[in-house]
């Protein structure tokens, strides 16, 4: 069955909302949590990032709160924590499913 819009997040949506949890960033500043964060195992280029913020912004996920030149920063909205904990839960749940099949197959 086809997933509806936004009803699940691609891993780099849930870390750039992961990202902003904690408190407002630009781009350079949430590409440079994500890496750190994952180690370089989630690389998320400039296109990537720029069209999942824009997606956002038009989603109500998040809200842009300033800007500098060409910086703007982004900020996480209610939506969007909704929607990163649930995507959370969701995965943990995945785990949880991979967990207990392991040891049904021991």
């Amino acid at each position: 069955m086809a997933r509806k819009k936004m009803e699940t997040l691609t891993d780099s949506m849930f870390y750039v909302l992961m990202a902003l949890t904690k408190e407002p960033k630009c781009g350079i500043e949430i590409a440079s949590t994500i890496d750190a964060l994952t180690g370089n195992r989630v690389n998320i280029g400039p296109a990537t990032l720029y069209t999942v913020l824009a997606r956002f912004e038009q989603e109500g996920y998040i809200t842009e709160i300033a800007v500098s030149g060409r910086k703007r920063t982004y900020q996480i909205t209610e939506v969007g924590l909704k929607a990163y904990y649930e995507e959370l839960e969701r995965l943990k749940v995945c785990l949880l499913d991979a967990e207990k099949y392991e040891r049904s197959c021991e």
